[in-house]
């Protein structure tokens, strides 16, 4: 390019995107500070599964023979493998994984400007998409704990971007690129298989002409190009074969959706309560404004980007459809992968006709505000949080709630640099989750203490920590009271502490058969 060309070139893009830039990088600022706050201040306890994932990279990291331990649960490794290059011992293992996920998140909320704009070309609407995300509370909830769900939104919104370049382009180079976003896509988690059967349908819409005819070549190209994308995904994802147990991975989906004859043998069940429960995800975290928002900006695309909003809308409605109809298991994070695609055709909505501007910059104000309110109750006051009551109970309520565990491992560390030369060993309810792993990833670096499973429903004192006490070890117990079936007292426990989490949803099945309040109890054995 001469030398007055890209002189000429600088000046231009620099007029024309230097706010548009100055304003994503403020909104991606706002996006990733939000999340680290709600990392490093909110009072949110360790859940399960990020107990399980980070134990997981602590022995991953530990023991290079166990690289695809994730695989005896029949889970993708992703997320593990990278989060094992950031574990120090110095540093607190459950932020760590948390701020993995902020960082993915900051990828997606980067991505969604860029997606927005690639489908519908307008800088303003690009803007509005990034800033509804980065301020969204089920994003912002959810890219701030050690979950692979935030890892695969990211990876979904770039694949997404890299396949409509393709079909755009029709470039092998790029097609390459997206089939990389796809492998690692189906190396985090098994709903990335929605993105392989998304593949061909984005080319057909892809190929459709202005007036939606088919257009022959473009679509024969398109489909050419598929077979390098689906290629490089799946000799991605056969690296998993070098495990022992990659065949789990089949078996262990199986326990979470229903077969395919489910769609003609019981429709309605459970589809309906999904369906159900997808409304009030949205409503209360979307959060509701979200629903007003989305229904103008569909409208505004199919009147004027009539082939980008059918794409889109393929990408959010297949998952959803097919979540609602087939998961036995269905949670809000199970969602997180398609918010990104909801928020950008919402975005549509801030050009809305000329003489509504004023009232889709209102919209946009109550958004970010009834949004941003949401987010302090989760940062600061997350038992007063408008949870959906799935999540209230696993998150805050139940046993998959982590209270108190840090706070045991904080005594446990200190009791053995006190005394150095004794061995500890601490009975935990279950072999594998919340309580088991949570200490175990608190208490990696003191070999002296020793955690053990003990089984469940608790109604005497397990024969592991009797053969400890006669061993001469100093043991205790972490048990949920849910958990624990005899008397403390009669099985010869000494009261240590204990850690009471937030009152039960009345009404749930745990309410009525446990009363109002779980609690973490820490007990010494006599």
């Amino acid at each position: 390019m001469p030398k007055n060309d890209l002189k000429s070139f600088v000046k231009g893009f620099t007029k024309s995107w230097s706010k548009v830039l100055i304003l994503l990088f403020a909104i991606l600022l706002i996006s990733f500070v939000l999340r680290l706050v709600k990392i490093f201040i909110g009072q949110q306890p360790i859940f399960a599964d990020e107990a399980i994932y980070v134990r997981w990279a602590q022995v991953m990291k530990a023991e290079p023979t166990l690289r695809f331990m994730p695989l005896s649960d029949g889970k993708q490794p992703l997320f593990m493998w990278i989060l094992m290059f950031l574990l120090k011992p110095s540093f607190d293992p459950l932020i760590a994984g948390r701020v993995l996920s902020a960082v993915f998140g900051l990828f997606t909320n980067f991505g969604i400007f860029i997606l927005a704009y690639l489908l519908f070309k307008r800088k303003k609407v690009a803007l509005t998409a990034a800033a509804i995300y980065s301020v969204a509370p089920i994003t912002v909830f959810f890219d701030s704990m050690a979950l692979v769900d935030a890892t695969l939104t990211t990876l979904a919104v770039w694949f997404f971007i890299f396949l409509y370049l393709t079909l755009k382009t029709m470039r092998l180079d790029i097609s390459m690129i997206s089939g990389f976003f796809l492998g690692g896509a189906l190396l985090t988690k098994s709903p990335a298989l929605y993105f392989t059967v998304l593949t061909p349908v984005s080319i057909v819409i892809g190929s459709l002409g202005r007036k939606i005819k088919p257009m022959s070549l473009k679509l024969f190209k398109g489909l050419v190009l598929m077979i390098p994308i689906l290629l490089i995904a799946y000799g991605m994802y056969n690296i998993l074969r070098l495990g022992p147990n990659f065949h789990l991975i089949t078996s262990r989906n199986a326990d979470y959706v229903f077969p395919v004859s489910h769609l003609w043998t019981n429709p309605r069940d459970p589809f309906i309560f999904h369906v159900k429960e997808l409304w009030q995800w949205i409503w209360m975290l979307g959060p509701g404004v979200l629903v007003f928002i989305f229904i103008l900006g569909l409208i505004v695309g199919l009147k004027k980007y009539l082939k980008p909003t059918l794409l889109i809308s393929v990408w959010i409605l297949l998952p959803l459809f097919l979540n609602a109809m087939y998961a036995k298991v269905f949670t809000a994070r199970y969602i997180l992968f398609v918010m990104p695609f909801v928020y950008a055709l919402s975005s549509l909505f801030i050009i809305f006709k000329t003489k509504y501007q004023k009232l889709s910059y209102l919209m946009l104000i109550l958004f970010v505000l009834s949004s941003l309110m949401t987010d302090y109750l989760l940062i600061f006051d997350i038992k007063s949080a408008p949870l959906p009551q799935s999540e209230r109970t696993g998150y805050l309520e139940e046993w998959t709630a982590g209270y108190g565990i840090k706070e045991a491992a904080n005594y446990l560390k200190t009791y053995q640099n006190q005394n150095p030369d004794t061995k500890i060993v601490v009975g935990t309810e279950g072999y594998f989750g919340t309580l088991p792993d949570g200490l175990q990833l608190y208490l990696s670096n003191y070999p002296q203490i020793t955690v053990v499973g003990v089984g469940l429903g608790i109604k005497e004192l397990p024969k592991q920590l009797v053969e400890s006490k006669k061993a001469g070890n100093k043991t205790f117990l972490v048990i949920n009271s849910s958990r624990l079936v005899g008397n403390p007292e009669t099985m010869g426990l000494r009261f240590v502490n204990s850690y009471p989490k937030p009152l039960r949803t009345i009404g749930t099945s745990d309410y009525i058969n446990y009363g109002p309040r779980e609690t973490c109890f820490f007990f010494e054995v006599k």
